[in-house]
C-alpha cells in the first residue's frame, strides 16, 4: 500500500521535500550511495544562487559579498530610536492569538503577522515592509515575495525537560533558505544568542563529502531531526570540515540578523531562566524553480491563508487523538509578560512557568 505513493515521492524530488523518513526515494540507501542527495544539493544551490543574484540589486555590494562569503548579515540600529520604542510598546501591549511549541526545556511563543494583525501591529508590519528590509529579505531568500513573519518569544528553561534540541548545531535543509531575527531585546549569554558557523553554507568539497556520508548513515539509522532532513552535526565533524566552530551573535536590540540556514547554526545556550523577543521571518520556496516569483499582494494573502489552513488542519488532527498540535494555541494574551523592556528581570529559578 505504501508504494502507491511512489508517483508523489518521485515528483517531490524536484521540490523542497527533505524527509528521508517520509519519502522512500529520498531516503533510499542505494540511491544515496549513487549520490542522489548530493545531486539535489548541487542543483538546488546552483539555482538558488542564480535567484539571489537576480534579486541582489536591492542590497549594497558589501552586504551581498558578506552574505555570499559568510552566510549571514548583521544590521545595527535598523530604526530610529523613537520608531524602535514604538514597536516595543506595540508588541508589549498586543492581545492576539498565541501559539506555543515546547522543545525540551524551552517554550517558543509566536503571534503571526498577517492580515489579521495588520491594524493592531501596524508598526511591526510597517518595519517589515520597509523597502530596505524587504529587499534584504528577498535577496537572502532568493524569493521575490514577502516572507512569513511572527512576533517570537524564546523562553529558556521555562519547563522541565531535556536540553532544547534547537541548541544542537544543525542545518535546516539541503538547499539555501532564509531566516531573520529583528531583536527587540538585547541578546547575550543570559538569554541565548544566535550561533552560526561562518562559511558553512558554501558547497566546499569537505561539506559535500560530509553530506554524502550523512545521507547514507541516515538511511540506516538516523536521529529524528536528521531523518526529517535537518541534519545534526558534531564538533568533530566541524573540525574535519575545517571550521573553528560557531560564533555567538551577541547584539543589542534594534539589530537585524539574517542567515542562510543551510549553514550550521543553533539557538545559543542561555545561562538564566530568561526570554528574548524578536520579529522572526522565514522564507522558503521550491529551490529547483529558476524563477524568483512576482511580488503581488495576492501572493502574500494566499501564502498566509495556506499557512492558516495548515495550522487549523494540524489542530483538528491532534484533537481527534485527544492531544494538541506541535504549534498549539495557548491563549489570547500578551506573549511578552516579564520581557526585558516591560520592567521585569530574568530569574535564575528552574521552576517551570
Amino acid at each position: 500500500m505504501k508504494y502507491a505513493l511512489f508517483p508523489l515521492w518521485l515528483l517531490q524530488l524536484l521540490t523542497q521535500a527533505k524527509s528521508f523518513k517520509s519519502n522512500r526515494i529520498i531516503g533510499n540507501l542505494w540511491l544515496n550511495k549513487l549520490g542522489l542527495h548530493v545531486v539535489r544539493i548541487i542543483l538546488s544551490h546552483s539555482i538558488m544562487h542564480l535567484r539571489m543574484r537576480m534579486l541582489s540589486r536591492g542590497v549594497t555590494p558589501e552586504q551581498r559579498q558578506h552574505f555570499f562569503k559568510h552566510g549571514y548579515l548583521v544590521l545595527d540600529n535598523v530604526l530610529p530610536a523613537i520608531e524602535f520604542e514604538a514597536i516595543k510598546r506595540e508588541v508589549a501591549e498586543v492581545n492576539a492569538e498565541v501559539r506555543e511549541c515546547i522543545q525540551g526545556d524551552t517554550l517558543t511563543h509566536r503571534i503571526v503577522l498577517d492580515e489579521g494583525t495588520s491594524e493592531s501591529l501596524s508598526q511591526c508590519h510597517s518595519m517589515l515592509r520597509d523597502k530596505t528590509i524587504l529587499n534584504i529579505h528577498k535577496f537572502g531568500s532568493g524569493k521575490n515575495n514577502v516572507p512569513v513573519s511572527y512576533i517570537q518569544t524564546i523562553k529558556n528553561h521555562f519547563v522541565d525537560g531535556p536540553s532544547d534540541p534547537q541548541k544542537n548545531l544543525h542545518s535546516d535543509t539541503f538547499h539555501p533558505t532564509m531566516k531573520s531575527w529583528y531583536f527587540l531585546d538585547n541578546v547575550d549569554d543570559d538569554n541565548g544568542p544566535f550561533n552560526y558557523v561562518p562559511g558553512s553554507h558554501r558547497l566546499s568539497l569537505s561539506r559535500l563529502k560530509w553530506e554524502y556520508k550523512k545521507s547514507i548513515a541516515i538511511c540506516n539509522d538516523g536521529d529524528r531531526y536528521s531523518s526529517n532532513g535537518s541534519f545534526r552535526i558534531t564538533p568533530e565533524d566541524l573540525v574535519e570540515m575545517g571550521f573553528d566552530g560557531p560564533i555567538a551573535l551577541k547584539v543589542p536590540g534594534n539589530t537585524l540578523v539574517m542567515a542562510n540556514t543551510h549553514g550550521f547554526h543553533r539557538r545559543g545556550d542561555a545561562r538564566l531562566r530568561s526570554m528574548r523577543t524578536e520579529l522572526w521571518s522565514i522564507s522558503r520556496s521550491n529551490p529547483f524553480n529558476p524563477f524568483p516569483g512576482i511580488d503581488l499582494p495576492i501572493m502574500t494573502k494566499l501564502q498566509n491563508k495556506a499557512l492558516s489552513l495548515h495550522r487549523q488542519h494540524c489542530d483538528r488532527k491532534a484533537a481527534k487523538t485527544g492531544g494538541h498540535s506541535s504549534w498549539h494555541i495557548v491563549e489570547s494574551r500578551n506573549t511578552l509578560e516579564d520581557s526585558e523592556y516591560s520592567g521585569s528581570k530574568s530569574s535564575t529559578s528552574s521552576e517551570a512557568a
